[in-house]
């Protein structure tokens, strides 16, 4: 039997709170399997290396539509903020990874992580409207995009 939802507002202020907190148990989980992912490195070339990145994400929210939703459609504030750290972090631990392989120079600037993960949510925010299982064609589009534009860090 389900708890009253009068009872979740007992610990959650509004459902913007309760949003927040199932968003964060996602990226947690993200967190977790990018880092497995980065650990055991089978990427060989920069394009291994995107594509990789990309397939777990999209995997993932394929496989989680609850965080597809929270991720894209309509979000608030606090939504907003959960995603910029969440991107922000995985860009700096996706850079440290990509340099100490080899795979992008050792003076390429975070911030061109930072864009490359900005630019890749912002193709997977696309990708999930076109079609609530992802559209191929633009996940394809993603890693063209963001491969070609991080080849020109390549070390």
């Amino acid at each position: 039997m389900r708890p009253p939802c009068a009872s979740m507002y007992h610990y959650f202020a509004d459902r913007y709170q309760v949003d927040a907190e199932l968003l964060q148990r996602h990226l947690s989980e993200l967190d977790k399997l990018i880092g497995a992912a980065l650990e055991e490195p089978r990427a060989q070339t920069l394009r291994e290396a995107v594509d990789v990145m990309i397939d777990l994400l999209v995997d993932y929210l394929r496989r989680h539509r609850s965080c597809t939703e929270l991720w894209f459609a309509g979000r608030h504030a606090p939504l907003d903020e959960l995603v910029r750290a969440f991107d922000e972090a995985q860009a700096e631990r996706f850079w440290h990874h990509l340099v100490e392989r080899g795979l992008v120079s050792s003076d390429t600037p975070l911030l061109a992580l930072l864009l490359a993960f900005e630019v890749g949510t912002g193709l997977f925010d696309i990708t999930f409207r076109r079609s609530p299982a992802g559209d191929e064609a633009t996940i394809d589009e993603a890693r063209r995009l963001v491969t070609a534009y991080l080849e020109t860090y390549a070390a």
